[in-house]
């Protein structure tokens, strides 16, 4: 029997930036499950403050070039690679001038948080889809990490459900103590338009009315097969939504190893 692949899609990486609950997650839960016998591969943006030259990131020319048009403008797709060697363990980054290039994470220097990180955030993800689909690598189970991973859920059950990369993966979303304070912008349902994502799908989301953090976080349940609390501290709204709309949950466990274990098993469980 072929190895399970999981795809991690995630808003940040130790040690590529500091340590926080989602970036330690994201980079020790794939070396956990890869030396359980799964087969992982592992997405974030190239923020600015990631050092190219110390970390030894390099551009994978075969993956790069592809422009993706995002509310009528093209933006090119810049791939890049790195190793975390003593993991055993390839990240790859999503890169843009307009988005990434000399540009913080998902505050500027002053702590405002960008005015189109909707807009980055959609880059990000159609990102990941198209060098997956590059790469021809199918995955079994997609795990999203983080707000600014929060889209992958829709355009993987909308806008790629018909890709056979993605037609047969299960989605999972971990939940994490996060928020953002600047809602979205008011034409984002629209710059979210794909193949598969149309007028149906962009007016239910404009019927949700302001994109907060809580409404996001929802609509990522919404096209998830199972959810992950990944700290103690989740808002209590979105683990009701959940319960709500039936979707599997994995309680938060504070010891790692007995997580990545209990988490392995979900993976397996959602997709049976």
């Amino acid at each position: 029997m072929s190895q399970k692949k999981i795809l991690y899609i995630t808003q940040e990486i130790y040690p590529y930036l500091d340590e926080t609950p989602i970036s330690n997650s994201s980079r020790f839960l794939p070396q956990a499950i890869q030396e359980k016998g799964k087969e992982i591969r592992a997405f974030t943006p190239k923020y600015g403050p990631i050092n190219e030259r110390r970390n030894q990131l390099h551009e994978v020319i075969r993956l790069s070039g592809m422009n993706l048009i995002i509310d009528d403008a093209d933006h090119s797709l810049i791939i890049k690679v790195a190793s975390i060697q003593s993991a055993r363990m390839q990240v790859y980054f999503i890169d843009n001038e307009d988005y990434f290039q000399n540009r913080e994470l998902l505050s500027n220097k002053e702590g405002e948080e960008y005015e189109d990180n909707d807009e980055r955030s959609i880059f990000f993800i159609r990102g990941v889809m198209e060098t997956i689909k590059k790469l021809r690598w199918v995955p079994d189970v997609i795990h999203c990490h983080g707000w600014f991973a929060a889209l992958a859920p829709l355009y993987i059950k909308k806008g790629y459900a018909d890709d056979p990369c993605f037609k047969n993966s299960k989605v999972i979303c971990s939940l994490y103590d996060e928020s953002f304070s600047k809602p979205f912008q008011q034409d984002f349902a629209d710059k979210l338009r794909f193949e598969g994502i149309g007028d149906v799908e962009v007016n239910n989301i404009k019927e949700l009315g302001t994109i907060d953090y809580t409404t996001l976080m929802k609509l990522a349940i919404d096209y998830s097969d199972g959810i992950i609390l990944g700290s103690g501290n989740v808002e209590p709204e979105l683990l009701r939504y959940a319960t709500e709309k039936k979707v599997e949950q994995l309680p938060f466990r504070a010891d790692f190893d007995q997580f990545a274990e209990e988490i392995n098993q979900f993976y397996d469980k959602i997709d049976a």
